[in-house]
């Protein structure tokens, strides 16, 4: 499939001119594309389409920036960039990016929260490697309230799908009747995880929120809205974590 990119970006991205002198060529009239004047909002195939300026062809290969972006996904979204049923998915919501990215690890559809997409293919493995222990933090809420054990069971591990999960940490946060509210803390990122280890400990996942990776927090970003992360974000994503850190324990 064609990577399409805005005009102005591919001709800022070659180094012909800032993105909003290129919008002001584009207007002069001095911006052929495949040998028709070009119009504001035109998008691009870079590595196809013939793009002249002033006569001279545009050459040279226009190297997507990298970005890194948060996502507070909303419940009922499915993490892909696109669905064959017209399910709604994340690509719906950041649809006026130009680059193209794709989202790191996944929240299940009945999931929200924290969730990272990315074009750097390094970036996106170094914190989905369980090698790496970057820590992912949930806040969840079960039923029927918990108890010591089911906790101490948590905090150690429990076996889904066969293996052993790593230790996670676990704090409750509030407590009601039929229903309390954790704090999970855990390494991994195996499909459905929380509400596997809830499961097979007792307790009914009713929601469940990503509110923090690698010690970059969600903070206020409101539900369906993104925002691009920090320099230093980035950077406290990609240091090395202490892999020998103990989980404090309810």
């Amino acid at each position: 499939m064609a990577q399409l990119v805005r005009l102005q970006k591919m001709l800022a991205d070659c180094g012909v001119a800032s993105r909003r002198k290129s919008e002001e060529l584009i207007r002069q009239g001095r911006v052929k594309v495949n040998g028709r004047p070009a119009e504001i909002g035109d998008k691009v195939d870079p590595a196809r389409d013939k793009v002249y300026v002033s006569g001279r062809r545009v050459t040279g290969t226009a190297r997507p920036a990298k970005r890194y972006i948060m996502l507070n996904k909303p419940r009922g979204v499915l993490t892909t960039m696109s669905d064959e049923r017209g399910r709604r998915c994340v690509a719906d919501l950041i649809s006026d990016i130009d680059e193209r990215v794709y989202p790191v690890g996944r929240l299940d559809r009945d999931s929200e929260g924290m969730l990272l997409l990315t074009n750097d293919g390094d970036f996106a493995n170094h914190i989905m490697h369980p090698k790496k222990h970057v820590n992912k933090v949930y806040r969840v809420t079960v039923r029927p309230n918990i108890t010591d054990e089911q906790a101490s069971r948590l905090s150690a591990g429990v076996v889904i799908d066969g293996r052993m999960t790593a230790p996670a940490s676990v704090r409750v946060v509030s407590r009601e009747q039929e229903r309390c509210v954790l704090e999970l803390v855990i390494r991994e990122g195996r499909n459905r995880q929380i509400r596997k280890m809830c499961d097979c400990v007792g307790l009914t996942v009713v929601r469940l929120k990503r509110i923090a990776i690698g010690g970059v927090k969600l903070g206020g970003l409101r539900s369906g809205d993104f925002r691009d992360l920090t320099e230093m974000e980035v950077k406290k994503l990609l240091a090395d974590p202490n892999p020998n850190k103990q989980f404090s324990k309810v």
